[in-house]
């Protein structure tokens, strides 16, 4: 019997698994870095032990050090979690040697199917449906133009180690492909300690689906359905639902018994997922196989009622599998959504920093209706820049996928993080699609639909904006400091650049209940909150409807920071006749930038690639700014000189730090 288990990871995973281990009853032994010492995970553990600086390799990629760990705690098995040593077969043989089980699956499956070319060889063995390519490791850019050309533009260059979109570029001209080619290359052996990469055909609007499987060391095996993984930015998932909207019963079945024949040929033992490119005729063909536990597990886990991480415990403890493939039923609908420390509004660039305030949507555990939270973090966390930006997993369950979409909705609009910046908002915006809701997506579909880019009041329409004239009302009458001053006049507020006028009918606070009977547009409207200042999640009545809106900063008594839905605005209340006074304030003079380029976040300066007194065209490259696992490559925006570098290859550097000086 498993008696305690090591943690070889970190952050919200890390979590996950003491949970389950507390549920089993089984001691758990987290290891931390500097960077880690005060999370939220070293905490819940029943134990936990220094393992040395915040780079990965450091510290989570240290075999030697997790290993000795393991032997000083006797802890008699490890669980991985996902990225860093989840797939290294070399880790579980060493640990097979010292006598400690591995959460995971066998050594052999690892190699087999954890190397992308490999892997991708062992499916057209075994005839199943394959995406054409190359399947052997590229040497240099000029065989990667070669075979490029061959295959024909777009192509889809991809690391062989690894996954979460680390070392994936897509290539559509041959210009490109030298500079993704490198960067691909890079960014692999970062992440994974291998450059390998090789190249596929890139197939237009794909759907990304994959099936959950589970097997055991006896030959047992079943699957428990797919997940639509179509939402992805930049090949890492954002959005994940189970079942999928696209996949009927025969489908999924063939997918399937694909994945199984996969699975049986390795020996496969644990929790693993298949993962296939699907095209708009419900073709489908092998991407790769993940042998280790998905981000997304949580949608699996509520639709099916099995908790995989207590499979994969069990499977390592050499038991039999107690669940049967008639057992498995997909039960109502779930929706997972990654919240990250990233800045939407300017490209999704990372963002570190403390957590100062931090409210989670309020969990719920009923038949049909479940809101559940993986995180790792809490008031106070510290977000770095030497691991994943993800925060959490929020995931929800309902009666049918509209259901789940809604509940997620209400979920984020109850979920409130500050002192850094978050995509909650950018979420939101996704899920309120129309295209989305009626399940018309691809892996293209953020970049389809913020072709310039996301802004916080990109989808402003009539209504929102009349519940953030509502919102500020509500905030202005509230600071009054006598109701029967605003009562009986007009306003305007501004939003954005608009203006909304209204009319105070009538004011009242009644068992510390705000009411207001105003008018829009002739149209006479109730309103009722009882929020306070010092909340951050507010609720307001409009005609009996419910609507949720967070305050992130009080001005004054006439300008809120507030949002809604998603969209984040600052709001301002004047009577009508100073509106006019209100167009005449001075804008914010913008600071010109066009001399000077600027660190677009904290990192690490990997290269710098041009010299002083260099002459350099529009587009061209000039440094590659590492952060958070990923690598950023800087570009010029003009024909200019460079005329002064302040950073060199090594250097930390901070947002909006001067890291190149330009002239004409």
């Amino acid at each position: 019997m498993i008696r305690k288990i090591l943690i070889a990871n970190r952050g919200e995973i890390a979590c996950r698994v003491i949970k389950t281990a507390k549920k089993l009853k089984i001691k758990t032994v987290a290891v931390y870095s500097d960077a880690d010492k005060d999370a939220l995970f070293v905490k819940q553990a029943d134990e936990s032990y220094y393992l040395g600086g915040s780079q990965p390799s450091e510290s989570y990629l240290d075999a030697d050090k997790i290993i000795s760990i393991a032997k000083k705690s006797k802890s008699d098995a490890i669980h991985p979690g996902y990225g860093f040593l989840s797939e290294n077969a070399p880790f579980v043989n060493r640990l097979k040697k010292e006598n400690i089980k591995f959460i995971g699956p066998n050594p052999m499956a690892i190699k087999k199917m954890g190397d992308k070319i490999e892997s991708k060889n062992l499916a057209i063995k075994l005839k199943l449906n394959v995406i054409p390519g190359h399947t052997a490791p590229v040497k240099n850019a000029s065989e990667a133009l070669k075979i490029s050309k061959k295959i024909g533009f777009p192509v889809l260059l991809k690391a062989s180690a690894g996954g979460g979109g680390k070392g994936m570029r897509i290539v559509r001209k041959d210009k490109e492909l030298e500079e993704n080619f490198i960067a691909a290359k890079s960014e692999s052996k970062k992440s994974f300690g291998d450059d390998r990469v090789f190249i596929e055909k890139y197939i237009e609007q794909p759907r990304h689906i994959e099936i959950q499987i589970l097997c055991d060391k006896h030959g047992n095996q079943i699957h428990l359905g797919e997940r639509e993984c179509s939402i992805q930015r930049r090949y890492q998932k954002v959005i994940e639902e189970c079942p999928s909207p696209f996949v009927d019963e025969n489908m999924r079945s063939e997918m399937a018994s694909q994945a199984l024949i996969l699975a049986k040929e390795v020996k496969y033992d644990s929790a693993g997922t298949v993962e296939f490119v699907v095209d708009s005729k419900k073709n489908f063909y092998f991407l790769e196989m993940n042998t280790r536990l998905q981000v997304e597990h949580p949608v699996t886990e509520l639709v099916t009622g099995i908790d995989l991480v207590e499979q994969m415990i069990l499977s390592a403890d050499n038991k039999k599998l107690a669940i049967r493939q008639e057992d498995i039923k997909l039960n109502g609908w779930s929706v997972e959504s990654r919240i990250y420390a990233e800045d939407p509004t300017k490209d999704f660039l990372p963002s570190i920093g403390r957590v100062t305030r931090y409210i989670e949507p309020k969990k719920i555990e009923k038949d049909y209706e479940v809101i559940r939270n993986d995180t790792g973090i809490s008031p106070g966390s510290e977000v770095s820049l030497y691991y994943d930006p993800m925060i959490s997993k929020l995931a929800v369950h309902s009666k049918d996928r509209i259901s789940a979409i809604n509940l997620m909705i209400n979920s984020l609009q109850n979920y409130y993080l500050s002192g850094l910046e978050n995509n909650i908002d950018f979420l939101i915006a996704i899920l309120e699609d129309k295209k989305f809701q009626k399940g018309e997506i691809s892996t293209n579909f953020i970049k389809e639909k913020f072709k310039k880019g996301y802004s916080s009041n990109l989808t402003m329409t009539d209504d929102k904006r009349q519940k953030f004239g509502v919102i500020a009302m509500l905030m202005h009458a509230k600071q009054s400091f006598n109701l029967s001053n605003v009562i009986g006049k007009n306003f305007s507020v501004k939003i954005s650049e608009d203006y909304l006028d209204i009319f105070l009918n009538e004011a009242a606070i009644v068992d510390n209940s705000l009411s207001l009977l105003i008018e829009i547009n002739k149209k006479k409207i109730k309103v009722e909150s009882s929020f306070n200042f010092n909340q951050k999640l507010c609720s307001f009545k409009v005609n009996e409807e419910i609507f949720y809106f967070k305050i992130n900063d009080l001005i004054n008594i006439h300008t809120s920071d507030v949002s809604f839905l998603d969209c984040r605005i600052t709001t301002v209340v004047v009577q009508s006749t100073q509106k006019d006074l209100l167009k005449l304030m001075p804008k914010d003079a913008k600071e010109d930038l066009s001399k000077k380029l600027i660190s677009p976040m904290p990192g690490l300066i990997k290269s710098v690639d041009v010299i002083e007194g260099q002459r350099v065209k529009n587009a061209d490259q000039l440094l590659i700014i590492e952060a958070m696992k990923m690598e950023n490559i800087l570009k010029s925006e003009k024909d200019c000189v460079i005329e002064k570098i302040l950073v060199k290859a090594g250097d930390s550097v901070s947002a909006d730090e001067e890291l190149i000086l330009f002239k004409n």
